[in-house]
């Protein structure tokens, strides 16, 4: 069942109370909701079908979905299920309380050692995780990092990724955030994307 309140809000989807808004981007909502079978919190993304038809979206966000289906693991953030009614498509993923490392950066300067050498191991683990089943997510960078209340780094936005099975191409493909896109992609130079995370850290 997907109900709405007054004014056309959300408030139940399927098994999920939906509660405030907690991002925004351009083509989607992102609300914190709850499972009313297991009490678990969770982060609801909430797209338009008509933006999404009107920006021809789709494939991309078929590509986003399958891709977080496959990529299970401690340092991503979980894709929980998709739901769909004749308006909208709610993703439901992991709710994760830590905020970005970014912003935990800018609020307190310079990491340590021990905490850079540790949001640096989990991070390689998550995209070596990623890079063993033919995922490559093209924009990495610390706002799409975000840290578990345990302070785990948790990697999101799959929004760009890739996999090899769409061609060599889109592989090669310039896009995600300029001060973090991979050498070799601007100028064929082979060098590391993780030296300007690392340096960032």
């Amino acid at each position: 069942m997907i109900g709405g309140g007054g004014g056309g809000a959300l408030r139940r989807v399927g098994k999920y109370e939906v509660g405030r808004t907690i991002g925004e981007g351009t083509f989607a909502k992102v609300k914190f909701a709850q499972n009313t079978e297991t009490g678990e919190s969770v982060a609801m993304k909430v797209l338009d079908r008509s933006s999404i038809l009107k920006h021809k979206m789709v494939d991309q966000i078929k590509r986003e979905i399958s891709i977080m289906k496959l990529v299970r693991h401690p340092n991503v953030v979980r894709l929980y299920e998709v739901l769909a009614s004749r308006k909208k498509i709610f993703i439901i993923l992991e709710f994760i309380t830590g905020g970005e490392l970014f912003d935990k950066i800018i609020r307190h300067g310079r990491l340590s050692e021990a905490d850079a050498r540790k949001y640096f191991q989990q991070l390689i683990d998550g995209v070596d995780f990623c890079h063993s089943k033919g995922v490559y997510h093209r924009d990495l960078k610390p706002e799409n990092l975000l840290l578990d209340s345990q302070g785990n780094l948790k990697i999101s936005d799959f929004g760009l990724s890739a996999w090899p099975a769409q061609g060599a191409a889109l592989l090669r493909t310039t896009c995600g955030t300029p001060n973090y896109v991979a050498p070799e992609v601007l100028g064929e130079v082979p060098l590391s994307w993780i030296c300007c995370l690392s340096f960032k850290l």
